[in-house]
């Protein structure tokens, strides 16, 4: 199995899970008591927060250029990013990479289009919902993605302000639960968990559309991704 080089800390709550997910899939794969081979850095989140906020994207994707580049160094043979919001800047990431980068909306893509769902919703930060990056890869496969069209503001705060701070309140889950009806009376099949937070707060059991955590897809495409 190859080792996996991960970037976390956008936010530590999510990297945690994926830290569990990838040695769970690995353990159900191999069998045992295997576990993944893993390097993980984990940033220090606020000022990438504060880069976002600025909109230094460019800063930013050196930034997490040069981390890529470190754990390739130190035997990192497949590349994760664990967040979507900062695939913004994945094509900074890869410039100078050797080593496969495993896109966190490619699994994502791969689930929805295996299960028959070519209209989703889309949730995540104001980034994620209302730039291009995400939504074209989406569009590329053939999925048309919607977002909502009000609490936008809102919906990123939640992410911002509890999710990442690991505060989970049943009134913010009561407020993306809205969000989802509003997408599903749109015509969504199925809705995206397109914050690496939002699985804290939403999953099947209580939403009115088929959930798809990007956090879960995407660590099990880097277990499979180290198998092959």
């Amino acid at each position: 199995m190859k080792t996996i080089g991960l970037i976390g800390g956008m936010s530590w709550e999510s990297t945690s899970h994926y830290y569990r997910v990838l040695n769970q899939e690995t353990a159900t794969r191999l069998g045992g008591l295997h576990s993944a081979p893993l390097i993980v850095h984990s940033v220090d989140f606020a000022p990438i927060a504060e880069m976002q906020s600025a909109g230094d994207w460019d800063g930013a994707g050196r930034q997490l250029s040069e981390i890529a580049k470190g754990l390739e160094r130190a035997g990192a043979e497949i590349i994760g990013l664990a967040t979507n919001t900062m695939h913004v800047v994945a094509s900074a990431i890869t410039a100078d990479l050797s080593v496969p980068f495993i896109h966190i909306a490619d699994p994502t893509s791969d689930a929805l289009l295996a299960d028959g769902f070519t209209t989703v919703g889309l949730l995540g930060t104001r980034f994620t919902m209302e730039m291009g990056f995400y939504r074209d890869r989406l569009t590329d496969r053939g999925i048309t993605s919607l977002i909502p069209e009000v609490d936008r503001t809102n919906l990123n705060g939640i992410i911002y302000e509890e999710l990442c701070r690991g505060i989970v309140r049943e009134e913010s889950r009561r407020i993306y639960i809205t969000a989802i009806e509003r997408l599903a009376a749109r015509g969504a099949e199925a809705v995206i968990l397109g914050c690496t937070e939002i699985g804290m707060l939403v999953d099947d059991s209580v939403s009115p559309l088929p959930t798809f955590d990007t956090t879960d897809l995407h660590a099990k495409a880097l277990v499979g991704a180290a198998l092959a």
